[in-house]
């Protein structure tokens, strides 16, 4: 018996037309590490700067998030707190946590980062 074949639609990749709509997705492929953070503190959760090396690969977050914050027209809550670093000692960071308010921006702004691309994202 012969094995259906899965529809053409079903194959292509979110670069050859499709809309990407699962966060997971959106992390996968965000077109630059600008774009990830972004897509990781609008969809995920939000981060220090020892969880921004681990998790989206930023080893430099307090200048990723002002460059955010003056050239894309997006606030983020600074947030003074205590992390283990790499020696189990606590030391002074910032968490950057993204509002609710901020969400529709932030969903523009990332339509646009992977429209650059030529990426398309559902809203």
């Amino acid at each position: 018996m012969k094995k259906a074949s899965i529809p053409i639609h079903a194959e292509a990749s979110p670069s050859h037309g499709q809309n990407i709509t699962c966060p997971a997705e959106l992390l996968r492929t965000a077109p630059s590490k600008i774009a990830r953070v972004l897509v990781y503190v609008r969809h995920f959760d939000s981060l220090n700067r020892f969880e921004a090396a681990r998790k989206v690969g930023d080893t430099c977050i307090n200048s990723t998030i002002p460059a955010l914050e003056s050239q894309y027209d997006l606030s983020f809550e600074h947030i003074p707190e205590k992390a283990a670093n790499h020696w189990g000692a606590p030391c002074g960071v910032t968490r950057y946590r993204l509002p609710a308010s901020q969400h529709e921006q932030a969903d523009k702004v990332l339509t646009m980062m992977f429209a650059r691309k030529g990426k398309k994202v559902a809203a």
